[in-house]
């Protein structure tokens, strides 16, 4: 141990040998770690195991700043439990779903007590103490209920709380403020603003009265323990953006970031310059690593979703001095998740977990013509008298027989070349991996119908499985070119190209009762109703239902299935935009039954580049 390190250890336990608590530290200096880093370590999980300082130091032993002197940046909460907090996480669930995201969404419910200060390492544990202190000296006085008064305005949706029980709560904040001064050289803020509890915060004006009418289900006088919780944040990522991994990835190049599903991923709007179309530069909060990711593997978090909470008090006469100290010291948040883990380490392995449960895969199609040659793609394969020919390879090889001849391949384009190709390359994943089809589903979009052929023909399917096509997952019909719905190829159409359709297969939605430019919760409800046909129509052996469809249901066919509510509209477009062809999305039945949970799909990812047109007139000299 280098001399600087002794004498900081040295200074630590000084001020800590008289609690009569353990070290944490003494076994992560035990195991070979500096000092320094064991500090910091035990700092950024909340001091709460020598196991989990020493997982994350291990997860970090890349991370470029794992020496750097940075502290972490703590905050104070009043939080609510009991049947108050009950109705508060509900409000918190049906104002997103009815009134979309706001900023109230990013934190859990709380009364701010003061603002955002730093603690060196070496002395967090020393706020603790404080927070014990602060507790107990106004712990008689605390007031048994808080009376809440609900406040609206054009922006803004919250409790306030009144002079009396707020004075009792600043002079708690105050004390907290005193004691961390002294005990942990701490400069703190307490709050001497109007305490409030906020219900939503920067929404749009037309969903005030709706978020009202949701607030009044909240009655003040619902039972609570009101308890004060100290957490702490990386002060390095606060203006960032914040997304969670939904799959694992493995990086392909040096500057690829790993994902495993659950890491939070700091991401600064200000420095996607850099990053090709489809992807982002981030930070693991996992393993502090930087580097590239697919942005389609992610989805939007929370801002407090990577706090990290260390202790509470609760404020109750009749909690035993002990419990109510540190010892409920808990995870992540309020809703502590688990720590993510790999999936998949191999496809064996996978099969092994997933053989006694139902999956569903959905698939995007492959490349569809008119993404490479434009709106007007026709023109360029139709001869004079109305007929095909492909003057690129990159157009398919033939087009099936249509009654109405060309003109409505326009709405109902073909596979390219390279769309059939990447299908058959996913099939032949799908077939490596093992994994057992047992019907599928299409939407009646030939691109779908295609795709899903290629598959089977690649899995050895193509003549046993019949094909059910189902126009309740046909894409979003705004975002359709006419008014009307695209003319989809009969039956005895696809029969006669040499597709094996399912006849007898009654879909959810008859092709007549799509509803031309939709509104977003028109289609999402139709997707969900869909689902519930598709699953009602399946049996309920183990085995993985395959859906071929547009990129739009790999959101909003798999989140009526894990039981959530649709994403807010602008995100959905946004993240819809990014999914490329034949993107997957694989979830998993639970072993209990009647639980739903997105994992790993068991087919390998497919990336490519571009390949621009070329004229090799461009050649001639002269020209």
């Amino acid at each position: 141990m280098a001399a600087g390190e002794t004498q900081l250890y040295a200074k630590v336990s000084n001020k800590l040998k008289s609690r009569s608590t353990p070290s944490l530290l003494d076994p992560l200096l035990a195991l070979g770690f500096p000092a320094h880093t064991a500090l910091k370590a035990l700092a950024a999980t909340g001091r709460k195991s020598v196991e989990e300082a020493s997982s994350w130091l291990h997860c970090h032993c890349s991370d470029p700043s794992l020496d750097d002197p940075i502290p972490q940046e703590f905050g104070l909460f009043l939080c609510p439990s009991g049947p108050l907090l009950e109705k508060l996480q509900q409000f918190w669930s049906k104002s997103k779903q009815q009134c979309a995201k706001n900023r109230a969404h990013e934190v859990f419910p709380h009364v701010t007590l003061c603002d955002f200060f730093t603690c060196e390492d070496q002395k967090v544990e020393c706020l603790y103490e404080a927070l014990k202190r602060a507790g107990d000296r106004v712990l008689a006085s605390f007031p048994a209920t808080i009376p809440l008064v609900l406040h609206s305005s054009i922006s803004y949706l919250g409790f306030f709380i009144n002079d009396g029980p707020a004075d009792v709560i600043r002079e708690f904040a105050m004390a907290f403020a005193t004691e961390a001064a002294i005990l942990a050289d701490c400069s703190v803020k307490p709050c001497t603003k109007q305490l409030h509890l906020t219900l939503a915060h920067k929404f749009y004006p037309h969903h005030q009265r709706t978020l009202e009418q949701l607030a009044r289900a909240i009655h003040p006088s619902h039972s609570c323990q009101w308890t004060a919780a100290l957490f702490s944040r990386d002060m390095r990522f606060v203006h960032y953006q914040t997304l969670r991994a939904l799959f694992q990835y493995k990086p392909q190049n040096m500057d690829e970031l790993m994902l495993s599903p659950g890491d939070y991923i700091f991401v600064d709007p200000t420095e996607q310059e850099e990053a090709s179309e489809g992807w982002v530069l981030g930070t693991s909060q996992r393993t502090g690593c930087r580097g590239f990711l697919p942005e389609n593997y992610t989805e939007r978090a929370s801002e407090a979703d990577t706090w990290v909470k260390h202790r509470t008090y609760t404020f109750s006469l009749a909690m035993d001095a002990n419990s109510r100290k540190d010892a409920e010291a808990s995870g992540r948040q309020n809703r502590e998740p688990h720590s993510p883990t790999s999936r998949s380490i191999s496809s064996i392995q996978h099969l092994q977990a997933t053989i006694a449960r139902r999956s569903v895969l959905v698939v995007r199609h492959g490349e569809r013509v008119d993404q490479v040659f434009g709106k007007c793609w026709l023109r360029q394969c139709s001869t004079p008298d109305g007929k095909y020919y492909r003057p690129d390879l990159n157009f398919p090889h033939c087009l099936p027989r249509r009654s109405s001849g060309l003109r409505d391949f326009e709405c109902d384009p073909p596979l390219s070349s390279c769309g059939s190709f990447q299908a058959r390359l996913a099939g032949s994943s799908l077939l490596d991996s093992g994994v057992r089809i047992t019907a599928v589903f299409s939407s009646p979009a030939l691109r779908c119908i295609q795709t899903a052929n290629h598959i089977l023909e690649e899995l050895k399917l193509e003549k046993t499985m019949k094909l059910r096509i189902e126009p309740g997952i046909f894409e979003w019909t705004k975002w359709e070119m006419g008014r009307d719905n695209p003319s989809f190829m009969t039956q005895a159409e696809l029969k006669e190209a040499g597709f094996i359709v399912d006849p007898n297969y009654r879909p959810a939605f008859p092709l007549s009762s799509l509803l031309p430019a939709e509104s977003y919760t028109q289609y999402t409800d139709r997707c969900a109703r869909s689902m519930e046909r598709i699953l009602g129509a399946c049996p309920q052996e183990p085995g993985t239902i395959l859906i071929v469809s547009h990129g739009s249901a790999l959101d909003s066919c798999t989140r009526p299935l894990l039981g959530l509510p649709p994403r807010d509209c602008g995100d959905f477009v946004q993240l819809v935009r990014k999914i490329p062809a034949l993107g997957m999305c694989f979830c998993e039945e639970s072993r209990e039954g009647g639980r739903w949970e997105l994992a790993s799909p068991p087919a390998r990812t497919l990336t490519h580049g571009a390949n621009a047109a070329f004229n090799w007139r461009n050649w001639i000299p002269g020209s």
